[in-house]
């Protein structure tokens, strides 16, 4: 696979009609240096001396580039209050894992809130995977003034497996479920994993002892990309099956309103809108609402 000429091929994304305008609100932002930079629950960036009109510019621009799915961000006065509070799941997962030197990616990484919060930790290299140009227009917002050393590919999972270097550690969150094919996504996974590499994962989930999955027909909480919503014991056999020879549950959590609602930063609808308005413990298809659980899988050494 020729990831360069892929790579080529999805910078021209960039000038299609509906992202020039976010990358013309990039290219107009200030070129001005924080004073202090917080990678805390909020991502924060402050500027001493910056000009009501440089604080206008800065508004603007992130309205142009809704919808903000994950976060939150503040730069400067402009509050980025996302439709997710992903501080929830970061602090979830964090006490599992240590990045400290070690070379990271994050797979279906959006704007690339947890790979700045992943700044923290000392990783030796963090690259981004995510085919978007909405969310990397977001990314490059953010990273306009922090001047990280993120790499974002607008890439893939199935392109992890031909990488020019393996992981020390891989995330993949929110993705799995997206995938028609979950067994050969964790395959691609797995062998893009150096030899005791780990993968921190979370999918949805449904209840239940039995090795099994829903398969939604249609929709799933109005999604229509979620192909298959395994129990906890059929999503560790399709790990098995991919290679993995651990796979340790973390947590099974519930999504509420406080982790995903809607905000003034997203133009469509949230979590309140994708369940049964007389049963919140269905969606509006009368499945069984969202519920997610979170592993770390561990390849052979």
């Amino acid at each position: 696979m020729d990831l360069n000429a892929l790579r080529e091929e999805r910078h021209k994304w960039l000038t299609w009609k509906n992202i020039v305008p976010l990358q013309e609100a990039v290219a107009g932002l200030p070129d001005i240096v924080p004073s202090h930079v917080a990678l805390d629950d909020v991502v924060s960036l402050e500027f001493e001396g910056i000009t009501a009109e440089q604080e206008q510019h800065i508004y603007d621009a992130a309205m142009r580039l809704k919808p903000w799915r994950k976060g939150p961000f503040r730069i400067s006065e402009t509050y980025i209050d996302s439709e997710w509070q992903s501080f929830v799941k970061y602090n979830l997962l964090e006490p599992h894992f240590d990045l400290e030197g070690k070379v990271v990616g994050d797979i279906g990484c959006s704007n690339a809130y947890y790979l700045f919060r992943m700044l923290g930790q000392n990783p030796k290299k963090l690259v981004g995977f995510d085919p978007s140009a909405i969310m990397y227009s977001q990314f490059q917002f953010i990273n306009h003034f922090l001047k990280s050393d993120i790499v974002y590919e607008l890439l893939g999972v199935e392109h992890v497996s031909h990488y020019e270097h393996q992981f020390d550690v891989l995330f993949c969150l929110g993705v799995l479920y997206h995938r028609s094919d979950p067994v050969a996504t964790l395959k691609s996974l797995y062998k893009g994993l150096v030899p005791g590499g780990e993968l921190i994962l979370d999918t949805f989930m449904i209840e239940g002892e039995e090795e099994v999955c829903l398969t939604p027909r249609d929709r799933y909480s109005k999604i229509p990309n979620i192909y298959f919503i395994p129990t906890v014991s059929a999503l560790q056999n399709w790990c098995y099956r991919a290679g993995f020879e651990t796979v340790e549950i973390l947590e099974t959590r519930k999504t509420d309103l406080h982790e995903q609602r809607k905000t003034s930063w997203i133009d469509h609808q949230s979590l309140e809108h994708f369940l049964d308005p007389e049963d919140d413990t269905k969606t509006i298809e009368g499945y069984p609402a969202p519920r997610r659980v979170y592993i770390k899988a561990m390849k052979k050494q």
